[in-house]
């Protein structure tokens, strides 16, 4: 990616593999960038998208018209830097307004070296992946455009999704400690796959001490910390690559010390499991997607980012080497498996994001599951 600033007239084209092209504006960093593009369906909450590790290596186009209304706080970031590979909108902001704001969300994407479009027909690009699927791209601007073969041939030249491990690029490199708010009740032992930083603040608000560690943690790294529990966070890339983090889950499940997983570990408790992941057609990414709990047959709004799913059977229960599995919450829109429990042990997993940062707070009881295992467990 090269950058620079030239202002929200310089142009700019975005250009799919399948070689679909779109022209508009650069809007934050100008230069060239790739990745995966994905639409995410959220009409608020952009800040916390962007600076989702998950979305490492995608180009994230928004379906919202209007982006960037509330501008930028130092608040509400649930990492330390923007991890979208390129950012896609159609009516950008031209002045913020809201009371939080510090700065406009096009200074932030220059500052932070991101380059985005604008002022293309988002709803087009949108449907068109819907129909193709999600796929690489391109977004280039300034003295970087070239003729259209040109462009294409690099954006073809450019990574995969499919087989890409990524979550040793965004996970933290050192241990550290999200204290208990208030009276500590339990310790748990986080291992960091592209964690938010809202997760373990629930936690927290659940009197529970977090200890975040790396994704390269050893089964013996996670209980040198003497926990009550284990968390397998969000991430991004390709389960399928995910060896190691499966490895310590499973010893997680020998020892049967109360788990729980979100997202990518939903996905890798999957696969500790015995079942398969596939990629899908483009994924499920913002905060309205309805999802039923089986478990109570309630249905949740929830918000989702992932991009691959967990092949294992809705209709019955699984045996496994850790017990009986079964299928605990299930996408409507698509029946995409979206949970995970097993029937023998304190074990379960979401492929969605009860954090709620952005999005509803109808999950919000899972973390209370979670307690309610450990507080069985000590029992």
């Amino acid at each position: 990616m090269t950058t620079s600033t030239r202002g929200a007239r310089t142009p700019a084209v975005l250009v799919l593999e399948d070689g679909r092209t779109f022209r508009g504006r650069a809007y934050g960093a100008v230069g060239e960038t790739f990745g995966e593009a994905v639409f995410s369906t959220g009409m608020t909450g952009y800040q916390e998208t962007l600076t989702d590790p998950s979305y490492h290596r995608q180009v994230v186009v928004m379906t919202a018209p209007h982006i960037g209304n509330t501008g930028v706080n130092d608040e509400d970031p649930e990492s330390k830097r923007i991890w979208v590979s390129g950012y896609v909108v159609r009516d950008p902001a031209r002045v913020p307004s809201n009371w939080r704001s510090v700065r406009s969300l096009d200074e932030e994407l220059t500052a932070q070296g991101v380059v985005g479009i604008s002022g293309i027909d988002t709803r087009a690009l949108t449907r068109h992946l819907r129909e193709r699927g999600a796929m690489r791209v391109g977004i280039f601007s300034g003295e970087v455009i070239a003729d259209e073969a040109t462009l294409l041939a690099k954006v073809q030249a450019s990574p995969q999704m499919k087989g890409a491990d990524l979550c040793g690029e965004v996970a933290t490199a050192e241990q550290y400690v999200v204290p208990a708010i208030g009276t500590k009740r339990f310790t748990v032992a986080a291992v960091d796959l592209g964690i938010k930083g809202m997760t373990p603040h629930r936690m927290a608000e659940r009197g529970i001490e977090v200890h975040v560690l790396p994704a390269s943690a050893t089964l013996e790294d996670v209980y040198a910390v003497h926990p009550d529990g284990v968390f397998f966070s969000n991430g991004p890339g390709d389960p399928a690559t995910a060896d190691h983090p499966v490895a310590v889950m499973r010893g997680v499940l020998e020892r049967k010390t109360p788990l729980f997983g979100i997202c990518f570990g939903n996905q890798i408790l999957g696969r500790a499991l015995g079942f398969g992941t596939y990629k899908l057609k483009y994924g499920h990414r913002g905060i309205n997607q309805p999802v039923q709990d089986r478990t109570t047959g309630k249905v949740e709004v929830t918000a989702h980012n992932h991009g691959f799913a967990v092949d294992a059977p809705l209709d019955k229960v699984s045996d496994t080497p850790y017990g009986r599995a079964e299928v605990s919450h299930v996408c409507l829109n698509d029946n995409v498996v979206e949970g995970l429990q097993l029937l023998d042990q304190p074990a379960f997993s979401v492929q969605y994001h009860p954090e709620a940062a952005a999005g509803p707070h109808d999950a919000a009881y899972l973390f209370d599951r979670f307690v309610s295992l450990m507080e069985g467990q000590r029992a």
